[in-house]
């Protein structure tokens, strides 16, 4: 038997507005960007998401989420203590001329104050320290790093030191900028308030958080911001207003002003301009897929949750998805079982992508239906 690795099974619906124009897609300065409704991950506006890129001060997302996973299982605690060392002082401190919490060379520091100097003043020195007390050197850390971004599903991003500052092959993405945001919020909330801390002062110094986002009041709650030559101007961030949270990444700005304004207008827009359409029910029947050797000819589908997208608020926009799966799919077939994903595009963007679950059970078939189903499949498996 031919087994095909996407089998398009049907277009489910395709909506157009009105004349069959498709509505202006919004735009931005921005070179790379990625929006995520939180709740559904449905992708609400992409522009190269993929193209990797330097992550700047936005590496130490990835050097907190090691921390935090490391202290969640209790391998280190808020009241560990760790050395300045010359390396962390010179390169991340005061010397450096970079962002820094101004850390004492030789002097001794709590894992509790290193991470909101990291998070909040985005210091350099406090990532450097971290890393030489928690793996001995920054380079060790870095694996640490690397290992635990594969764990939690990110597939391209290179790590190089905790903090940030320029390294050869030190890359990530916005897709993954976003899913790093997303998994720091959902698996941390107790760390997570403190991307939103206005301000931190330690050792007597007083240091306000660098997220513009933060003084907007538009309900922004983190993260934070980054910038290389190369790449710009960057941002992560969240806002949760009127009950609904929205993630962005955005890179390639060419000012901290352009910065702050593309982030604003994207996260309104999605805020404002983006209206909830519900398509199908959690249980709903989403449509079918082709059954081989079964007593069926075909197994219904449906999806586990509600299924809803956004649309652009005054205009529907263009909606089309397609069933995809591996098949046919060969019986017996268990109730529940996974069998493909419902791909659903509004305008050029594939928006989301869920899966697709047998809705029912599906024995095999009479030795007679199987054995047409073989020729059946011999014939058009030549023909595909």
């Amino acid at each position: 038997m031919i087994s095909l690795k996407s089998i398009a099974l049907a277009v489910a619906f395709a909506w157009l507005p009105p004349g069959g124009a498709t509505a202006a897609p919004f735009e931005t300065k921005a070179s790379e960007a990625l929006m995520v409704d939180a709740e559904t991950g449905t992708i609400l506006f992409a522009k190269e998401p993929d193209k990797q890129i330097a992550p700047a001060a936005l590496a130490k997302l990835m050097t907190m989420e090691v921390v935090f996973h490391a202290i969640g299982e209790r391998r280190s605690t808020l009241d560990d203590t760790f050395t300045v060392s010359e390396n962390a002082w010179r390169t991340g401190g005061a010397p450096s001329g970079g962002s820094t919490m101004f850390a004492a060379l030789k002097s001794t520091i709590r894992l509790g104050d290193l991470i909101q100097g990291v998070i909040v003043q985005s210091a350099n020195d406090g990532a450097i320290i971290i890393a030489e007390g928690m793996a001995g050197s920054e380079e060790k850390f870095a694996e640490r790093m690397n290992a635990r971004a594969r764990e939690i599903g990110l597939k391209t991003s290179v790590f190089k030191n905790a903090s940030g500052l320029p390294a050869d092959g030190q890359v990530v993405t916005v897709r993954e900028l976003v899913q790093l945001a997303m998994h720091i919020w959902r698996g941390y909330p107790d760390f997570y308030k403190y991307y939103a801390q206005p301000e931190f002062t330690w050792n007597k110094i007083r240091q306000r958080n660098r997220n513009p986002l933060l003084a907007m009041n538009i309900g922004a709650d983190g993260l934070a911001t980054g910038y290389t030559e190369e790449s710009g101007f960057a941002v992560v961030g969240s806002v949760n207003r009127n009950g609904r949270r929205v993630f962005v990444a955005m890179s390639g700005m060419t000012s901290e002003r352009e910065r702050s304004e593309e982030a604003r207008k994207l996260l309104d827009w999605g805020m404002d301009g983006l209206r909830k359409t519900g398509l199908f029910a959690a249980g709903d029947v989403v449509g079918q897929a082709v059954v081989y050797g079964g007593a069926k000819s075909t197994v219904a589908l449906t999806a586990k949750a509600p299924v809803a997208i956004f649309v652009p608020a005054d205009d529907t926009g263009q909606v089309s998805a397609r069933i995809v799966y591996d098949g046919p799919v060969v019986a017996p077939v268990e109730q529940g079982a996974l069998i493909g994903q419902l791909n659903i595009w509004v305008g050029e963007t594939l928006s989301q992508e869920i899966p697709l679950y047998a809705a029912e059970p599906v024995g095999k078939g009479a030795l007679h239906s199987r054995a047409a189903d073989a020729v059946t499949e011999l014939l058009t498996g030549w023909i595909r």
